[in-house]
């Protein structure tokens, strides 16, 4: 931290001779307090991924969109398709909360959201909110927020289409329709993407995916993946008083991998919601939302042998979450806002599993108020909370911003979240503890922010306190609780352009350690240092671009005896217009085939193209 105070002295002193007039409208977020502002304004760290972003980097998954975003660890056990774990901040995969459209999200047996499986065809942004938000949302936004949009429509009819293909006998494509006037606006999508993948898994008997001589026979192979899914968002805005919208997300995937119980998988997603917005006067506006997140996997066995090939059914977990939440947003003058709200949440499970609970209510109540006064920002927010299982929390949070000047801003926010342990840390058999406590933390982060004829940059450090951290234990072979777990961290982030190419580049530094341990063992999966940057420009019809990315050393285990070593890895791209509303796309990934893992014994791409023909009006 004084290191940060050092560095944020001298660059005010710097600024002093510098203005800069900035003539990108900023994106607007609304995950950071449950209302509109605009990037520029909001005092939480954030980071905003655009449909434009999607196309300009040729992402064909969230992963490989998401991977070295500021704050943000990702593993992935096997490539395209399989298991994927998201660290935000250090804190565990679990501590994110995730929504579609306002609605939660994600498995409620395991706790996590099944990032492989959401096709990213239908998506128009998302927007990543670091740092704890429980008091306005509730359990598990610990390590923060993550909010996907999808495309909404509007305007004159548009359609779109897509057909790709390359390296690994992938393929992919989608086709869509949008459109809906100067009042309304309806979206509609169908994509597919299937791949016959590579090896998943180099495991033994005893560790990484656990194959057996008898399952090595089978699991020798390429582990591939198909994904099929559509999306439907319509919507009316009667007038600047009445608006409703409706949307639907269905994806199906199936994935094939390496392991000595189960080494195929069928996960269905389904997200259902509404929302009306209406405001009976011009000092106040009410919003409704309702929707349900649907998740349904299936696990079989796939056995080979040069008369058969027959796939046995395992087992089944069916998540089913409704939400329900009620926000009314009052100004007060031109520069208050008060919010105040109540939510509620049912999750329920359904396995051939046998759970001793199957499901868990939740009610909330929240109120934030959102101040501007001359130079200064501020937010504060309290939220009550009563789970069905654990009882009553109650957690805030307060933010501060101060303008230096009109370009250089600094910030501190402290927050405090909880989440409740999932079904499977609980009750899964033969490895649930129903006698875990809800895992609780608090945070602290200070930030600066600058735009400069340089460029615009920031730097946020924060330190992040868990206690009753969930962890898996090996020797016990059950989900405990750990006393403490401290992460501190700095993420800085710096966008320019140098000689017409547009750089965008992010550092994080992470210091994730279990307090409890008797020397400070670093919690397993982060690494602790990620570097990223990219580049992009264009030249008439043609636009080039690239991507470095580096990740520092990082432990596969609790106990740091495993060391999976860090990575670089530089994926290059191209697009041609060649006519109008036609683009071809060329991307080259991995260049250096560098070989790494991010859980161990798990390979990951090669080398490997990628090509693209996309049609947009």
């Amino acid at each position: 931290m004084k290191l940060f105070l050092f560095f944020v002295i001298h660059v005010v002193a710097f600024q002093a001779s510098y203005t800069f007039a900035n003539n990108i409208q900023p994106p607007v977020i609304v995950t950071a307090t449950r209302t509109a502002q605009s990037a520029d304004e909001t005092l939480a760290s954030t980071t905003v991924i655009t449909q434009a972003d999607i196309a300009r980097l040729q992402a064909r998954s969230v992963e490989d969109l998401l991977r070295g975003v500021p704050g943000l660890n990702i593993v992935n056990s096997g490539g395209p398709g399989k298991q994927t774990a998201f660290f935000l901040r250090g804190t565990e995969s679990d501590h994110i909360l995730v929504l579609i459209d306002g609605v939660r999200v994600g498995s409620v047996t395991s706790g996590t959201t099944s990032f492989e499986n959401i096709p990213i065809q239908q998506i128009d942004r998302i927007e990543i909110v670091r740092g704890p938000r429980s008091s306005l949302y509730g359990s598990e936004a610990i390590g923060g927020v993550i909010q996907i949009f999808t495309r909404k429509g509007g305007g004159k009819i548009r359609p779109s289409f897509s057909f790709g293909g390359g390296s690994y006998n992938s393929i992919n494509g989608s086709a869509g329709l949008s459109g809906g006037g100067d009042q309304g606006w309806f979206n509609v999508n169908v994509s597919g993407i299937g791949t016959r993948g590579f090896n998943a898994c180099t495991g033994t008997e005893t560790a990484g995916c656990f194959m057996t001589e008898a399952s090595r026979v089978d699991d020798q192979d390429k582990d591939g993946y198909r994904n099929i899914a559509s999306a439907l968002r319509a919507g009316y805005r009667f007038n600047q008083a009445l608006e409703v919208d409706a949307h639907f997300l269905h994806s199906t995937g199936d994935t094939q991998f390496d392991g000595g119980f189960a080494n195929r998988s069928k996960l269905k997603q389904q997200v259902l919601g509404g929302s009306v917005r209406y405001s009976p006067f011009s000092f106040w506006q009410l919003n409704l939302t309702a929707g349900r997140s649907f998740e349904k996997l299936d696990t079989y066995k796939i056995e080979r042998s040069e008369q058969i090939r027959r796939s046995t059914f395992l087992s089944q977990f069916d998540s089913m979450r409704d939400s329900v939440f009620l926000q009314n947003n009052f100004s007060i003058g031109n520069h208050q806002l008060l919010t105040a709200g109540v939510d509620y949440f049912n999750d329920q499970v359904k396995s051939t599993e046998n759970y001793l609970e199957t499901s868990r209510r939740n009610w909330g109540l929240f109120a934030q108020h959102q101040a501007a006064i001359a130079a200064h920002n501020l937010q504060l927010s309290i939220r009550w909370d009563h789970n069905e299982q654990f009882g009553k929390w109650v957690t805030g949070g307060i933010g501060w911003g101060y303008s230096i000047t009109p370009n250089l801003r600094l910030t501190a926010n402290f927050g405090n979240a909880f989440k409740a342990p999932n079904f499977n840390e609980l009750y899964f058999p033969f490895s649930g503890n129903p006698n875990l406590k809800p895992e609780s933390s608090r945070s602290f982060e200070m930030g600066i922010t600058s735009t400069t004829k340089l460029g615009k940059w920031s730097v946020n450090a924060y330190e992040t306190h868990i206690n009753h951290l969930i962890t898996f234990d090996i020797q016990t072979f059950s989900s405990i609780n750990i006393d403490r777990a401290r992460i501190q961290g700095l993420e800085s982030v710096f966008n320019t352009q140098i000689l017409n190419w547009t750089i965008n580049a992010n550092l994080t530094l992470l210091n994730p350690e279990n307090a409890s341990s008797p020397d400070d063992k670093i919690l397993a999966r982060r690494a602790k240092h990620i570097f990223r940057i990219d580049a992009d420009r264009q030249f008439n019809h043609y636009t080039l671009g690239g991507t470095f990315l580096a990740e520092g050393k990082r432990f596969d285990d609790t106990e740091n005896t495993r060391l999976l070593n860090g990575f670089v890895r530089v994926d290059l791209r191209a697009e041609y217009a060649f006519a109008q509303n036609w683009r071809l796309q060329a991307r080259l990934e991995n260049l250096f085939n560098e070989h790494y893992e991010t859980a161990a014994f798990f390979n990951q791409p090669g080398r490997n193209v990628f090509f693209t023909l996309r049609y947009q009006t």
